[in-house]
């Protein structure tokens, strides 16, 4: 198993468990979490061992509150530091204008490091700001009842954005325009965020793992070819024209259909197995 020094990482029954741990810091994500999480999801698409994966954090009080701000904005006191910082890349801009840019999230989703392996976040506190770019490329959220969901952006006078973007795929125009602009004066509960569609299934919080470990496992049983294929026409699909993706699809159906799976389905079929399914 690899040995992170800010993610925990165990894999328990083809499900990989990735814990970010900084708890101390409510999960906050710094350079060495980025690179450690960009190692796991890249790792991870040639790992046949694991067929599905869930983040979580560490504690109970937060599952990541963004950037960690301490080690990204130093000791900068005035707008001139903060330029100063912007003009020679260790501030959001790379060189002295702003069109290359560097974006210290784009490294910490799965799908922005090219898994198309199924990934479940179990949220188990406060998810805010820079959490999102996670939240918003995972393929479901689970959330323990004290889960809370904000975006302090505009708050501390800066524009809510990347992160905006990434969650308006998860939920209403509407409600991801509330929470980018209220900022700190409002915090979504575990229970609106059901509401709306963000979060699919709501627990008590000494439940979410267990909770998070049955649908894993679950998925984890079944073909990853299979598997896999679904997770990409589903995120294709959200990116083209109904025509288009249908179009599409008649190639990953073929990419995705491995004959000795479907055969093993069609034997179960004909014994009279049947999975016996719980209701949610």
């Amino acid at each position: 198993m690899p040995d992170y020094e800010t993610i925990l990482y165990e894999e328990v029954d083809g499900v990989a468990w990735i814990t970010l741990n900084r708890p101390d810091l409510h999960n906050a994500f710094n350079f060495e979490m980025q690179r450690e999480l960009k190692d796991v999801w890249r790792s991870l698409r040639t790992n046949d061992d694991v067929r599905c994966a869930v983040l979580t954090g560490a504690g109970d009080k937060a599952f990541c509150v963004g950037i960690d701000r301490n080690e990204i904005m130093g000791d900068w006191t005035t707008s001139e530091e903060v330029n100063a910082a912007s003009a020679t890349g260790t501030g959001t801009a790379s060189g002295a204008t702003p069109w290359h840019f560097d974006d210290p999230g784009e490294n910490i989703g799965p799908k922005s490091n090219d898994l198309w392996k199924p990934v479940i976040a179990a949220v188990n506190g406060m998810a805010c700001g820079g959490a999102f770019y996670m939240l918003g490329e995972v393929e479901f959220i689970i959330a323990a009842e004290h889960a809370t969901f904000f975006d302090p952006h505009v708050t501390f006078g800066m524009t809510a954005c990347f992160e905006s973007i990434h969650m308006l795929q998860k939920m209403p125009f509407g409600e991801i325009m509330r929470v980018a602009l209220l900022g700190s004066s409002e915090r979504m509960t575990a229970a609106r965020a059901h509401q709306v569609g963000l979060v699919s299934e709501v627990v008590a919080g000494d439940g979410l793992r267990d909770a998070a470990a049955w649908a894993a496992g679950e998925i984890a049983k079944a073909p990853a070819t299979a598997i896999q294929g679904t997770v990409r026409a589903i995120w294709m699909a959200r990116e083209l024209s109904r025509l288009q993706a249908l179009d599409a699809a008649k190639i990953l159906i073929k990419l995705g259909s491995d004959p000795e799976s479907i055969l093993e389905g069609q034997q179960a079929f004909a014994s009279g197995e049947r999975i016996k399914p719980r209701r949610r």
